[in-house]
């Protein structure tokens, strides 16, 4: 099977068994931390009694990750691996594994062991109380300073285009139902996060507190600019709130633009004489040239994403995959 046709079937969401649970973790330069993670993951998922998978999705490593998932697979029947044509960043591959997921219930945590496998057990359980989606949430932040201001600023992105209240306590280790991916089955835009296309299916967010543990090895790949990017991609992808604060601008600086000719008027009237200066005038072309601008901005924004997906630019590529 080609890439083209291995990428057209991980589109078509696989029918799923009633119970079990399906792994997914994206895969990004951990040839060194893998083998650990599945020795951690192994007690830990058999002790639910149900059936389980593993996916490894790797998304175009520059390390040996690729080799060490393929050993990985050659090792353990329940282990599949799946392997990117580029790096098309977390969301993307989680969503490539989601839709190739065959158990009714997805975990998907990082690849470095900053979530604990032991620590599972406390999301599945707030599942069973009827909710879709539950995050596993930081017991305390361990990042720098300008880390966690990003981390907020894009909680709060997210909050804005989820519209729900548990946007603050986000994580990249949740679980949910998996069903919930036929609400975005026809999904195929470059720009992809994985909690808003959640809440097209459904309403009940949850969070528990978990362990969350420092990195075995390296350092995060998410920066202070990555963390920005994805609130901006977030807000204009997902949300029409840019358009909104764009149109109340112009609306407000109307206003200015009325108080101004009220005034140059009412001083005309009453000292027969208008405004003069310079600096007076330059400063409100300044202030309405910047407003515009503004809305140019936000409107070219939202264009730029209409373009991409005209081109029908593909959220994720498959080059090769452990099945068939």
């Amino acid at each position: 099977m080609n890439a083209a046709r291995r990428n057209l079937a991980a589109n078509v969401a696989v029918p799923l068994l009633p119970d079990g649970l399906s792994i997914l973790v994206p895969v990004y330069n951990s040839a060194h931390v893998l083998p650990t993670l599945i020795a951690r993951l192994f007690p830990e998922l058999n002790s639910f009694n149900v059936p389980f998978e593993v996916l490894l999705v790797n998304d175009d490593s520059r390390d040996e990750s690729w080799s060490v998932i393929l050993d990985l697979v050659r090792k353990h029947d329940w282990i599949r691996g799946m392997r990117m044509m580029r790096n098309y960043g977390q969301h993307n591959a989680l969503l490539a594994a989601l839709r190739c997921a065959r158990y009714a219930t997805t975990i998907t945590l990082d690849d470095d062991l900053q979530h604990p496998p032991e620590e599972m057990k406390k999301l599945i359980n707030k599942l069973r109380d009827g909710f879709d989606v539950v995050y596993g949430s930081p017991e305390s932040e361990t990042h720098g300073f300008l880390r966690n201001i990003a981390s907020v600023i894009t909680k709060i992105a997210l909050q804005t285009a989820m519209g729900a209240e548990c946007a603050r306590n986000v994580s990249a280790f949740r679980a949910f139902n998996t069903d919930l991916r036929r609400a975005f089955d026809a999904y195929q835009s470059p720009f992809v996060s994985l909690d808003v296309i959640l809440t097209w299916g459904t309403t009940k967010f949850s969070s528990v507190r978990v362990r969350h543990d420092d990195r075995m090895l390296g350092r995060s790949n998410y920066t202070v600019a990555k963390l920005i990017s994805h609130a901006l991609n977030m807000i204009t992808g997902f949300s029409v709130l840019p358009l909104q604060l764009a149109s109340i601008t112009g609306f407000a600086f109307s206003l200015v633009g009325l108080g101004i000719l009220a005034y140059v008027l009412i001083r005309f009237a009453v000292y027969g004489s208008s405004v003069s200066g310079f600096p007076f005038l330059a400063s409100i072309i300044a202030i309405f040239s910047g407003a515009q601008l503004f809305a140019l901005g936000v409107l070219g924004e939202y264009l730029a994403r209409m373009h991409f997906r005209l081109m029908e630019k593909p959220s994720y590529t498959i080059r090769e995959r452990t099945w068939d």
